[in-house]
């Protein structure tokens, strides 16, 4: 049946995909709204009403192809790269992931602890009914030892509960509660972490777990005074000082306390890249490094395809087809997968590497052996590519030129200098460029064949096979405390660098081009 220029079929793929646009969007107006973030929920509003405005009409045609593409851009594109530039000009990470309110509130929840006459719990662990009892937010399920009265216990602070809507055990420990699910004991331990931190914000002070089957209300022993904008400590008079241009309090002695808040710092990050020798030591190493990698990388697979490709597009060897699947195996296998097999051939004590050749070698316990079998193994990985688009670029080069250079006497590599490699490399110099790209950031040939090993005794962030991508992923996610602002900056130093190195090369190719 037609509708104009519908279907029948069309209308109701129309409605559920609306209606999932309609889902998807009240899904995420949610945490948008219970976080505040208003600017975030209007443009979430404007996009969801903009798709209801375009698909709801016969007409706009251009518009319905259009605009999923550049929301799409913009969503994965545009914004993660503006996300990044903004963090770049922050302090954001560990110690620094909230504002200084937030730290305040953290500083003194995590510094309660009891008091003479401080009332005790009996705790359960609950999670909204319905939720995930793994990753739901979870509340304390508390009963008063002396009242047994029972109350539900949230970040936002203490709460009744109603007689009629618990179960308690003979000891007063909640066992149901309506709305909410109480975890069993092994679910708690699996959050046991989660629970220790997890503080209730009470007049008093706070509610915290003492274990995982009784809590109690303390008082905080370190209390923000805003007279000085200083945290000072109840007991011992000891002040810190908010460093509000390093969001830290710092006390007289230098200290700071570990929590601090997330604030502008300008420039701080890209100097410190260049000039805090702390960090640049290791930077130019490691770029100087990279750009070796990259470039001996490409130019040696480059070579070996190149050379294989001549070989094969012999017209007189035979059995090319079978040589060429052969060859092109590296190339069709999943690189993760063979990055691991590698490794375990490279292993000092059964890989192998040094069964086949007799060798004792411990390939990634020094800097220079490792780095030679991480540029091995991206060689074997790449040089197939090299060898694919090597044969398509002879086999596209008229033989009529080389049988010209034949006649006027000249030798086969005298022709292949100046006749055959120019007008391949007129061809293969972008696929080249954006193979530099790649390899500058490969961070699966790193991480998954040495993982940045070997690292130096006095920092473990830094090892000798570390490109720039795994150098900034291991400050961001490593296990010494993430850095993402610092990260984000090293992000646009290697942006800047790829870009300037494409821009040349881009730039040497037209040159070919135009002699071409």
């Amino acid at each position: 049946m037609r509708s104009g220029s519908r279907t029948t079929l069309g209308l109701i793929l129309k409605v559920i995909l609306l209606g999932a646009v309609l889902g998807i969007a009240v899904l995420g107006a949610t945490p948008l709204i219970q976080q505040q973030k208003w600017i975030g929920l209007a443009l979430l509003l404007a996009a969801t009403g903009l798709l209801f405005w375009i698909y709801l009409s016969p007409r706009r045609i251009p518009a319905k192809y259009l605009v999923p593409g550049t929301l799409f851009l913009l969503v994965f594109q545009v914004f993660p790269v503006l996300y990044t530039v903004s963090t770049a000009f922050t302090n954001y990470g560990d110690g620094h992931r909230s504002g200084k309110a937030e730290a305040i509130r953290a500083i003194e929840s995590g510094s309660v602890h009891p008091v003479r006459g401080s009332a005790q719990y009996r705790l359960s662990i609950g999670v909204e009914a319905g939720r995930d009892p793994a990753t739901a937010g979870i509340a304390l399920l508390l009963t008063d030892d002396k009242t047994r009265r029972s109350y539900v216990g949230t970040r936002d602070g203490l709460a009744d509960l109603s007689a009629s809507d618990v179960k308690l055990d003979p000891k007063g420990k909640v066992l149901e509660a309506k709305g909410f699910t109480v975890l069993k004991l092994h679910q708690v331990n699996r959050r046991a972490q989660e629970v220790g931190d997890f503080r209730v914000p009470t007049e008093k002070g706070a509610i915290k777990s003492q274990g995982l089957s009784s809590a109690f209300e303390g008082a905080a022993q370190l209390v923000y005074a805003e007279s000085c904008d200083c945290i000072r400590d109840a007991v011992t008079g000891k002040t810190w000082k908010a460093e509000n241009r390093d969001g830290y309090f710092r006390g007289e002695d230098g200290v700071y306390l570990a929590q601090g808040w997330q604030v502008n710092v300008g420039l701080r990050n890209f100097a410190d890249v260049v000039t805090n020798p702390v960090i640049s030591r290791y930077f130019f190493g490691i770029l100087a490094w990279n750009l070796a990698y990259a470039t001996l990388s490409v130019g040696l697979s480059f070579a070996l395809g190149l050379l294989v490709a001549i070989v094969l597009n012999h017209e007189r060897l035979r059995g090319r087809r079978i040589y060429r699947s052969l060859l092109i195996l590296p190339y069709a296998m999943p690189s993760f997968a063979m990055l691991l097999v590698w490794r375990d051939m490279f292993n000092p004590d059964f890989g192998l590497i040094n069964r086949l050749f007799g060798l004792h070698v411990n390939w990634f316990g020094t800097p220079w052996g490792a780095r030679f079998a991480v540029v091995l193994v991206q060689i074997w990985l790449t040089y197939p590519y090299m060898f694919l688009i090597s044969t398509g670029a002879l086999q596209a080069i008229p033989p009529d030129l080389t049988e010209a250079a034949s006649v006027d006497g000249a030798k086969p590599f005298y022709a292949f200098r100046t006749v055959t490699f120019p007008l391949l490399m007129v061809a293969l110099a972008p696929p080249l460029i954006a193979s530099f790209a790649f390899n500058f950031n490969n961070f699966n040939a790193v991480y998954f064949t040495s993982e940045g090993a070997p690292f130096p005794p006095d920092n473990p962030r830094v090892g000798a096979t570390d490109l720039l991508i795994t150098y900034t992923f291991r400050i961001a996610f490593g296990g010494q405390g993430a850095q993402y602002g610092l990260a984000s900056t090293i992000s646009i130093f290697i942006f800047l660098i790829v870009a300037l190195v494409s821009l040349v090369g881009f730039r040497r190719a037209r040159v070919l081009e135009e002699i071409h």
